[in-house]
Parts: C-alpha cells; sequence; structure tokens
C-alpha cells in the first residue's frame, strides 16, 4: 500500500473533481516534473483508486472523491476529537493503542485503511475514498457486563443516521453488521479494555461500503452491497457528523437502559426476522426460524419443534438457509 505524502494529498485534491487535469497543469500547480506527476500518479493508484490517463487530455479519477474535511469535522463535532489520518492501518487499532488520551464520542476517520478487521480477524477491504471507515470511543461505569448487546445498538444507530441522511431501506443482521437487499454493506467491530468491576473501555469500529472499485470489488468474497444503490447524494462528511451524533445518542440511552430499550428496533429493521436460517456454532449448524432478538439482545431462534432457543455472544454465525451466507 502506498505512502499518502502531502504532496500526493494535494494532488488528489485536486482530482478529486473528477475532471480531466494534465500533467503539465498539475506539475506547475504542485512545483514538480511532468514525470514526478507520472510517478505520484502511480502511487495513487496503489492506494486502491482508479485513475484514467489519456494522451492528450491528462488524467482524471474514474469517480469524483468527496475527501474528509478535518476543519468541518472538528467544527461540527466540538467538544469531541476528531482524528482524520487519510491512510491508516487500522483506526480502531489508532484508538485502542491511545485510550488513556481520549473522551467519550472522539472519533478517528480515515480515506484508506491498510490492516482492517471484520469479525473474527478476517481482512476487512477498504480503498481510498470508497468507504466510510470510522471508530468511536466510549467509556461504560457499568463494566464489560453492561456491554452485552452493544454491537446491536451501533447497528440501529447507523441505520438511523443513515435515514437522516436520505437512505432508506437499510436492514440489520445479527450481531454487527448492516444489510441493504440481503448483501453486507457495513461491518461493526467493538473492542473492549477493561478489569473485573471497574469500567470498560470501548472502542467501536465499522466500515460502510459507499463506492467501491471495480478492482477492489474483485477481492471481496461474500455478497456485498454499496450505498451508491440508493438514490440519494452522498456526503461523506455529513455521514461521519450525522453517525457520530445519533452514536453518542443511542450510547448515553444504553447506559441508562441497555439494550430492552432497543428490542423494539432492532426486530423491525431485522432482514433475517421470520425467515429460514442456519446457526453455526464451530462445526454444529442448527436450522431454524430467526425470531429478533429478546432483553438482552440473544438470537431467537424457532426450533423445527417449535421450540425457541437463544444464542447469545461466542463464536456464533447466523447465514441463510438458502445460501452460504
Amino acid at each position: 500500500m502506498s505512502e499518502l505524502t502531502p504532496l500526493r494529498q494535494k494532488l488528489l485534491t485536486l482530482l478529486a473533481d473528477g475532471l480531466f487535469h494534465s500533467g503539465e497543469q498539475l506539475g506547475e500547480q504542485l512545483a514538480v516534473s511532468r514525470a514526478a506527476i507520472s510517478k505520484h500518479i502511480q502511487a495513487v493508484k496503489a492506494l486502491g483508486l482508479e485513475v484514467y490517463s489519456v494522451s492528450g487530455r491528462g488524467y482524471k479519477l474514474a469517480v469524483p472523491l468527496q475527501l474528509l474535511d478535518q476543519v468541518r469535522l472538528s467544527r461540527e463535532l466540538a467538544p469531541s476529537r476528531v482524528d482524520l489520518i487519510p491512510v491508516i492501518g487500522s483506526t480502531n487499532q489508532h484508538w485502542m493503542a491511545s485510550l488513556a488520551e481520549l473522551n467519550n464520542g472522539d472519533i478517528c476517520v480515515a480515506e484508506c485503511q491498510t490492516a482492517g478487521r471484520g469479525r473474527r480477524g478476517r481482512p476487512w477491504i477498504s480503498p481510498f475514498g470508497g468507504q466510510l471507515i470510522m471508530s468511536m470511543y466510549w467509556r461504560l461505569e457499568q463494566g464489560m457486563a453492561a456491554a452485552m448487546g452493544l454491537s446491536l445498538v451501533v447497528g440501529i444507530a447507523a441505520v438511523e443516521a443513515l435515514e437522516t441522511q436520505g437512505f432508506t431501506g437499510v436492514e440489520l443482521k445479527w450481531p454487527n453488521d448492516l444489510y441493504l437487499n440481503g448483501r453486507k454493506l457495513a461491518g461493526i467491530l467493538v473492542e473492549m479494555s477493561g478489569t473485573a468491576g471497574g469500567p470498560c473501555q470501548l472502542v467501536i469500529g465499522m466500515g460502510l461500503n459507499l463506492l467501491l472499485p471495480q478492482s477492489e470489488q474483485e477481492r471481496i468474497t461474500q455478497p456485498w452491497a454499496e450505498l451508491s444503490e440508493l438514490e440519494a447524494v452522498t456526503d461523506r462528511n455529513g455521514l461521519v457528523i450525522a453517525l457520530s451524533q445519533q452514536l453518542q445518542r443511542s450510547l448515553e440511552l444504553f447506559e441508562q437502559e441497555g439494550i430492552a430499550a432497543f428490542r423494539e428496533q432492532w426486530n423491525r429493521l431485522d432482514y433475517f426476522n421470520g425467515k429460514p436460517v442456519r446457526v453455526l456454532m464451530g462445526d454444529q449448524e442448527i436450522h431454524g426460524i430467526a425470531r429478533g432478538i429478546d432483553s438482552q439482545g440473544a438470537l431467537l431462534l424457532e426450533l423445527e419443534s417449535g421450540k425457541i432457543k437463544r444464542y447469545l455472544g461466542g463464536e456464533i454465525s447466523l447465514r441463510s438457509n438458502t445460501g452460504d451466507w
């Protein structure tokens, strides 16, 4: 993965409009030679961006790019801290290494992750500018036990934030995915640090697909969706602001009332509610009908016998009963 130097960041700012820019013009604006521009273009491509090069016309991005705006984010999310690191290993890891310095609601955002992770350590594909990549810090005074069901609350908050921005039809998959038309739109990864009897420090990470380059699409090994499928204008900075604000509101309610306060919302948004599913636990596979969640956030499964069985936490995976995912 290429490094995003200050010069390359300026180059991307010039190319972000999606129009053609000649190598000569870019060189003049950045005070470098045309040959240097060509090398920097190759480095930009290594970030997962598609750049067209046409003789006589110059360079253009395959799709326009909305860069994250540190000034706007810091202003609208004050007093929360906002770390904008264009290319990062992992926003979650950056915050996990900074716990002593953080306050509730502080966020780290990035244009691109080079070592993003999903559930159970799976790699998370994060092309430059193609996603909303964000991690939020939160401290739960009640301790680790009180964090039960937190990823469900984060999912609900994300759907509600998207709705405020005009994006409707997004659903949820237990325990930590956003779905669009039956395909994965976003993943949530909650990491925690704490000791028994003490407060729990949480880092809540999310990667949400906005518009993925063709080259990156081919690397994804499961059915996926992107927000660009919905007919609404995407403002990446506006999405970060809306998500941060809704997350803070939802986490405050969660601290006061727990997951029970969100049960009705979850069951309304649950993509699999009422559908045949498989629950995977190691080598064991259990078939049934998904029946939403209970007041503790446990997955409810109606077995063939008619009995309702609950599943909570651990190495549990939910799959459709009609396909691999």
